[in-house]
């Protein structure tokens, strides 16, 4: 079976992306990645980024958006803006404290979410949700919020983006995790951790499962594997070459 793709969440080299977005972009592609996740545009627009992506030939896997850009008009702008560069997901990445306190707060979230994805649908966009560690901590009546939100969305309009790391950290076996909800995650972020200080690691470091999770990865639904490390302890941009390489070594990238 062909490998999934492999792209990088642009959220990992910020600061390169903040300074000089399209040399950072070029960075990317030189590294040999042929996806990557946006997390914001930093100040270009969708017109001015869709050719340097063409010309660096990368494609767009998906996009973290946060609840913010859906509210009133703005949906209709932030689906039009990530339909012009390709991608095919908007993921929202987080859910602030206050709207998670409880059960009904993820159920209120679960609502929203499948109400942003009938809007997307119009524009060939699908809607997903990233998990961090709090959503498997918070336990209410013996569910978790991660599953409270799997539960409580329509499976056929909200996907999820299961990120690897955070799992762990909560103490969730991530393959376990993917078995038991196959068919909801088109998107996983590979993200590996430390083994001694449980910081953020580069892929194929750490204590991540990486071969487990990439022979599952097909079976289960995911569409694409994402590289994401939210703090590196060397230039960011060498840590997702390192993160590449390894996956590359492996025969997945």
């Amino acid at each position: 079976m062909a490998n999934l793709p492999v792209a990088v969440q642009l959220y990992t080299i910020r600061d390169a992306s903040s300074a000089d977005f399209p040399a950072a972009l070029r960075k990317v592609a030189e590294i040999g990645y042929k996806f990557v996740e946006f997390a914001g545009f930093n100040g270009l627009t969708a017109a001015q980024l869709k050719p340097i992506l063409k010309d660096l030939g990368l494609g767009v896997v998906a996009a973290h958006v946060g609840l913010d850009a859906f509210e009133g008009d703005k949906a209709k702008q932030t689906f039009a803006d990530y339909a012009e560069v390709g991608s095919k997901y908007v993921v929202v990445p987080y859910i602030a404290e206050d709207k998670r306190k409880d059960a009904d707060g993820y159920k209120a979230i679960a609502k929203r979410l499948n109400e942003i994805a009938v809007q997307g649908k119009s524009y060939g966009i699908k809607v997903g949700y990233h998990n961090h560690n709090f959503e498997f901590e918070q336990v209410f009546n013996g569910v978790t919020g991660e599953e409270i939100l799997l539960n409580e969305t329509d499976p056929n309009l909200v996907v999820f983006e299961l990120d690897t790391y955070w799992a762990l950290r909560a103490g969730t076996d991530p393959v376990a995790f993917l078995k038991k909800f196959s068919g909801r995650f088109d998107l996983l972020h590979i993200k590996d951790m430390d083994p001694v200080d449980k910081s953020f690691a580069e892929v194929g470091t750490g204590l991540l499962p990486l071969d487990a999770i990439v022979a599952i990865a097909p079976s289960i639904g995911a569409k694409a594997l994402i590289v994401e490390q939210d703090v590196c302890k060397r230039n960011p941009l060498e840590s997702i070459e390192i993160s590449f390489n390894n996956l590359k070594a492996k025969g997945y990238a």
